[in-house]
């Protein structure tokens, strides 16, 4: 992962994206909503999974489907803008579709946001998604001007200094303050090597496991969809697994 590190820690390309699109289908019916427990919504229950990612909804729905994806992807902010609600009231608050999110960074901006959020666990992490999707324009942005001095000196550190020297040049330490992170907890999450384990590790499942090139992608009860980028791919595929 070092290599990864240093070549893009200032890239926010977006490695094969999805871009193709597809017609929605017609409505299919759905399964029977499974209830709650009293009083409470399934897009409120969150957890972190054994596979790494964090999920929204219940954990014994019938359709479980898995996202990887980047927090600086472009695709995959415009699949958060048109699907987050939809997928969230139309499909998890039912209890019939959980919702886990798994990150696949694809350089260093990436790497420093994703190790941030998640580093705040379950209950934050979504939370923190939105507001990295909402911004992207704009958290991305002073990564673009760190001067090139401090960029070549980023190579020399080791991994974990590297990360938080590069969450510090890009401003994230102020962006996470505003969003009640204080920066002893910035400085703690970036030093932990549990947490960059856990990024690296899930970088590994969708290459290794799932054969996985670019974001957003999909898994439907195990199973990786092919072809599919958009909410428009997206829907009719839970749809179909629903009957």
């Amino acid at each position: 992962m070092r290599n990864f590190l240093t070549i893009s820690a200032l890239a926010l390309a977006v490695a094969a994206c999805g871009d193709k699109t597809a017609a929605p289908a017609a409505d299919a019916p759905t399964a029977p909503a499974i209830a709650a427990p009293a009083g409470q919504n399934w897009v409120d229950v969150v957890a972190a999974t054994p596979e790494g990612g964090f999920r929204m909804g219940n954990p014994d729905a019938k359709v479980k489907l898995v996202e990887f994806a980047s927090l600086t992807c472009p695709h995959c902010r415009e699949f958060h803008e048109t699907a987050a609600a939809t997928l969230k009231a139309k499909y998890v608050a039912s209890g019939n579709v959980s919702y886990e999110y798994r990150n696949f960074v694809l350089n260093g901006p990436d790497y420093a946001a994703t190790v941030l959020a998640r580093c705040q666990g379950a209950t934050a992490f979504f939370g923190l998604l939105d507001n990295f999707y909402n911004d992207q324009a704009g958290w991305t942005e002073p990564f673009g001007r760190i001067p090139k001095a401090d960029a070549e000196a980023l190579g020399k550190l080791p991994e974990n200094q590297a990360i938080a020297r590069l969450a510090e040049l890009g401003g994230l330490a102020d962006y996470m303050k505003l969003r009640g992170v204080p920066r002893a907890k910035f400085d703690q999450c970036l030093a932990d090597p549990v947490q960059l384990k856990a990024v690296n590790d899930l970088r590994n499942q969708a290459v290794d496991q799932y054969k996985l090139t670019g974001t957003p992608s999909f898994i439907i009860n195990g199973t990786v969809q092919e072809g599919v980028f958009t909410w428009a791919d997206l829907e009719p595929k839970l749809q179909a697994a629903l009957r």
